[in-house]
């Protein structure tokens, strides 16, 4: 078997499709070629990919395949015919692993467009609390634990139209600290990102307050 014979098993090595003796083989050529080397390198985290496609589907793509087993024999050892046959099974076989590689490839990009929203999504608030005032001003909290104090999710609507606003945290221990604050927007709608040092265990309230400081709404917590 040809240095570039060998250098094409490449693909099957890395996905497991190799028998024991050419995967040796190539193991062995691997010691001696920087390019494989390098090549398997690039492709290493594949197999990982591969986990993340359904099942049902790379066993699809594998069988779709149908890659061939190829010869362990030197070519010195066969006869012509035989070496030409094996010659265009190992054509196929390329090319069966290149398809498989390339949709695996695919796959695992859709997998990864279909699951980025996902992994995007904000944090699961570890508690929750919303007001609602009689003018019709609605405002949710939502709390997240963190190891340095508490993230805060706000959501508001009916909102003053006018003049900014601020978030306060009081704390159990009767400090209070501004978190955020916003200008007032036409819709009457926010949604904005707040922090405070203070744990959610120590966190007694929060106030919406307007620039001059005066309370719009109040949440407490238990």
């Amino acid at each position: 078997m040809t240095g570039n014979s060998v250098h094409q098993l490449l693909g099957a090595y890395l996905l497991g499709g190799l028998e024991a003796d050419e995967a040796r083989t190539f193991e062995d050529h691997l010691a001696t070629c920087a390019e494989c080397r390098r090549e398997l390198e690039e492709l290493e985290s594949l197999p990982a990919l591969l986990d993340a496609v359904p099942r049902a589907d790379a066993v699809a793509l594998t069988v779709a395949g149908g890659a061939e087993t190829l010869s362990p024999l030197e070519p010195e050892a066969l006869p012509e015919k035989v070496l030409v046959d094996l010659s265009v099974r190992r054509r196929k076989s390329r090319r069966r692993w290149a398809a498989v590689v390339g949709a695996v490839a695919a796959a695992c990009l859709a997998v990864g467009f279909l699951a980025g929203p996902l992994l995007n999504q904000p944090p699961k608030p570890d508690a929750s609390y919303s007001v609602q005032s009689d003018n019709g001003l609605q405002l949710t909290v939502g709390m997240v634990k963190k190891n340095w104090g508490t993230e805060l999710a706000v959501e508001g609507r009916s909102m003053p139209l006018e003049g900014t606003l601020y978030l306060w945290v009081k704390g159990r221990d009767g400090a209070e600290e501004r978190t955020c604050g916003w200008t007032a927007t036409q819709s009457g709608r926010i949604k904005i990102t707040g922090a405070t040092p203070v744990q959610l265990a120590g966190i007694a309230g929060v106030e919406l307050r307007d620039e001059a400081e005066k309370t719009v709404a109040s949440i407490s917590v238990p």
